[in-house]
């Protein structure tokens, strides 16, 4: 996803009281709620899903990560404007910004319930398959943060994006929950659409993942 350079965007981040910038502040938030459980989107965009599941579960902690600046400022921009219009605080939606390869020295051991990987930047050429947000090296940091069981549900129109992504989990050993080759012929299935969902999916399927560590 590409944002227009926005030379205030860092600024605009810290800001945001909900904006979490380093561990020892998430960890203190999560301390502070250990009773709920944790969700967790990586490359949530402008926002749209996350803040969706936040708004139908409030008992329980959500947290977007995106690592692009501009794209966050956009997603604080929009959720201050929802919130607004809703007459509602979605005290329990947080944001932060990192590499998702470095998930572990943000999170501890067996605190993350679910992982959700959204449209994800498929990295077409093969040279760039270790940027791939399923490739091994990134199930491994999932692996550190998740719970027993814990499970990662993928989303994506890229239908060699979702091939590798069943390989690479196959080969890592993950146990397959659910396989969708059309998500949204499926209407019994429970799904929240992002943004980018709801603009591309009229031009093909949708597929998706839920598997279980």
């Amino acid at each position: 996803m590409r944002a227009r350079f926005n030379p205030k965007a860092i600024e605009q981040m810290q800001e945001f009281d909900r904006y979490i910038k380093d561990k020892d502040t998430i960890q203190a938030i999560i301390e502070k709620n250990k009773d709920k459980k944790i969700y967790l989107e990586i490359g949530m965009g402008k926002g749209e899903f996350i803040t969706k599941l936040s708004e139908l579960d409030k008992d329980n902690l959500y947290i977007g990560v995106e690592l692009s600046p501009p794209i966050l400022a956009i997603a604080v921009k929009k959720l201050k404007k929802y919130e607004e219009e809703n007459n509602t605080r979605l005290d329990n939606l947080y944001f932060m910004s990192f590499d998702a390869i470095e998930l572990s020295s943000m999170f501890n051991e067996n605190q993350i319930e679910r992982i959700y990987l959204n449209f994800s930047d498929p990295w077409p050429k093969k040279k760039h398959a270790k940027r791939r947000l399923t490739n091994a090296k990134f199930l491994d940091e999932y692996k550190k943060v998740l719970k027993e069981n814990g499970q990662i549900e993928f989303k994506t129109d890229n239908r060699g994006l979702f091939e590798y992504s069943i390989i690479s989990m196959q080969n890592y050993g993950l146990k397959f929950i659910e396989i969708y080759l059309d998500l949204h012929k499926s209407t019994d299935v429970f799904n929240v659409e992002t943004e980018y969902e709801k603009k591309f999916s009229p031009f093909g399927p949708i597929y998706k993942i839920i598997v279980e560590y």
